[in-house]
């Protein structure tokens, strides 16, 4: 199973009142929501194996040059040269290194890459590990993984973590009439507001699914639209004429990466040893966990 750690937290924060708090007045909503979706999560698929997967970047240089308009909207400051910080609730940014401390406490493999979001961690640990994947997240953009041969499939947590969506090749294809290997030239062209990806004005979901369906691909889309000959209405070949630069771009944007070099980690589900278990108390007294770490440590054992 791979968490992309950062739609759970953020869903967390929002989830939980932060009226939850530590002893010493610090939040920790997020935190406790946190465990209690990773402990809801074990007893309903249990994994054999858990990762953490990490945003090291959340906005890496290398996709905002492609499109700068990627991410820019979520930016807190744009300083020139400097590094962009999203723009997260302080109160949230306070919590985020207590979820990584106690997350290293329990024992759960944490997994970030330099200038690449948990996207592209969780797109490389899905393609090499030789074994059924779960990968778990808010973002539609991971659809692109779901492998019904492979056995990859995505729980999707849009609907709340009481209404899970489990989405396959097969339900994606019968949701959206596209396949899987299609989906991120369907994402480009549709675009994603919350990403920063404009699309292709005028296309929408079912065009884009239909022209995929006549086409193939995007590649083969663009160059129908370039063709004159091809069939395709002169006003649709207008709409993709216009976003030209952004189609040259887009795919590699909106694309995860598969092949980045992570460090070899023990993701197996954790024991809590005796020595374990001390810093763990130690660390739920600090931050008042209660029964979310006991909940989590739970469903560990079980």
């Amino acid at each position: 199973m791979l968490l992309d750690s950062a739609s759970l937290y953020f869903r967390a924060f929002y989830g939980v009142p932060d009226t939850v708090k530590a002893p010493d007045g610090t939040p920790v909503n997020a935190v406790r929501g946190f465990l209690d979706i990773i402990a809801k999560l074990v007893t309903d698929y249990r994994p054999e194996r858990l990762v953490a997967c990490w945003d090291d970047d959340w906005r890496p240089a290398w996709r905002v040059e492609l499109i700068p308009s990627y991410k820019a909207h979520r930016v807190a400051t744009l300083v020139p040269g400097g590094v962009d910080v999203e723009e997260t609730p302080e109160a949230l940014v306070a919590q985020v290194p207590i979820i990584r401390e106690v997350l290293d406490a329990v024992g759960i493999a944490i997994v970030g890459a330099a200038h690449h979001e948990a996207d592209d961690v969780i797109g490389t640990l899905a393609t090499v590990t030789p074994r059924a994947v779960d990968v778990v997240t808010g973002d539609r953009d991971l659809f692109q993984l779901a492998d019904d041969e492979r056995d990859v499939r995505i729980v999707y947590t849009a609907r709340g973590m009481s209404n899970l969506e489990v989405v396959t090749s097969e339900s994606l294809e019968r949701k959206y009439g596209v396949r899987a290997d299609q989906y991120a030239d369907f994402a480009a062209m549709r675009g994603d507001t919350s990403d920063g990806l404009p699309g292709v004005a005028g296309i929408g979901e079912k065009t884009a699914a239909a022209l995929l369906a006549e086409y193939g691909d995007l590649a083969g889309i663009v160059a129908a639209a370039e063709d004159s000959g091809s069939g395709m209405k002169p006003a649709a070949r207008a709409r993709f004429a216009a976003a030209a630069d952004y189609l040259a771009v887009a795919p590699r944007v909106v694309e995860v990466v598969r092949d980045l070099p992570l460090p070899e980690v023990d993701a197996t589900l954790p024991l809590t040893t005796a020595e374990r278990r001390e810093a763990l108390d130690a660390l739920s007294e600090r931050w008042g966990l209660g029964g979310s770490l006991g909940r989590l440590l739970t469903a560990l054992e079980r």
